[in-house]
């Protein structure tokens, strides 16, 4: 997504420093936005076996607590970029913010594995929404060494946030707070979200007015997108529990249809000059398609370690 970035004068007097402390505290917060989405896609590991003798869940309504997150966030990410480069970046992340808090006060209190499964999908929505725009307010308000330092810390806290999410999710269950077992690994996320909810609006400039045309959101992408992942991966996570009835396979070739339908779509939207959700022109890169098989095999293998080796401890 193209950013116009906007100059950053030097210090030159006590003015000038207090704002650039201002866009400082300004990072910081935002930050701890991102660092809170991070978390939750780990936390909920270690929460796991809790989670089960709670609510008796199975072992696939347990795949879908975590994957479920991690699902909505990647299929909506982009949508959810574009959304701040249409609206307001700022008001974006605030939509974010309150997504993502109120899904987890419902993921604290949900009844049932099923209610906890929807209200993941939900938090994993407004991370989708909430997290682009940190990127885009730092390129926007940063230039120069600031940006680098910016971006700096940027990484550090998605770094941070991974290790800090099974450290965190060990210590809540462990507490056990109030005799609640599991469900203060989400409603922790609560007041983080309400002092974010106030301190944005002061903190985080609204946009300056962009000459650019905003790319347009890709809804049949989106769709096409969104109902292929789901009719490929439910029928592989509740498959085993099963038995593997005629229907997953079935299940699985209609997603292989719809993921045919999705590429055809997107050829269109970009033949007629729209924005795709995925330009494919860029799988032609150099080394590309390998980096990206050599990716999932990773993700893949990590994601499983960390869900079967949390059960079997």
């Amino acid at each position: 997504m193209a950013l116009s970035t906007r100059p950053i004068r030097l210090a030159s007097d006590q003015g000038e420093t207090a704002t650039t402390s201002g866009q400082w505290l300004m990072l910081a917060v935002l930050l701890l936005g991102q660092f809170m989405c991070i978390i939750d896609v780990l936390v909920v590991n270690v929460a796991m076996p809790s989670i089960a003798a709670s609510l008796h869940a199975s072992g696939a309504s347990l795949q879908l607590v975590v994957g479920g997150y991690t699902i909505a966030y990647a299929m909506l990410l982009i949508t959810g970029a574009r959304l701040g480069d249409r609206y307001g970046r700022r008001r974006a992340y605030l939509a974010g913010v309150l997504i993502f808090t109120t899904a987890s006060l419902a993921c604290a209190l949900a009844p049932d594995s099923q209610a906890l499964i929807g209200f993941r999908l939900i938090q994993g929505a407004g991370a989708a929404v909430l997290v682009p725009q940190v990127f885009s307010i730092i390129q926007l308000n940063f230039t120069g060494p600031a940006r680098a330092r910016a971006l700096s810390a940027y990484a550090a806290v998605l770094s941070a946030g991974a290790v800090a999410g099974l450290v965190l999710g060990g210590v809540v269950v462990t507490a056990d707070l109030f005799g609640t077992g599991w469900r203060p690994v989400f409603a922790i996320n609560v007041p983080v979200g309400i002092v974010l909810a106030a301190v944005v609006p002061r903190l985080v400039p609204p946009d300056e007015t962009s000459a650019g045309r905003a790319k347009q959101l890709d809804l049949a992408g989106l769709a096409a997108a969104v109902g292929a992942v789901l009719l490929i991966v439910l029928p592989l996570v509740l498959g085993h529990g099963e038995g593997w009835p005629a229907w997953c396979f079935g299940c699985m070739a209609a997603g292989a249809v719809l993921a045919a339908g999705f590429v055809l779509v997107e050829r269109r939207v970009a033949a007629r000059g729209g924005d795709p959700l995925l330009n494919l022109a860029v799988l032609r890169a150099p080394a590309l398609p390998s980096g990206l098989v050599t990716l999932a095999a990773m993700q893949i293998g990590y994601g499983g370690l960390l869900f079967a080796f949390t059960l079997h401890l």
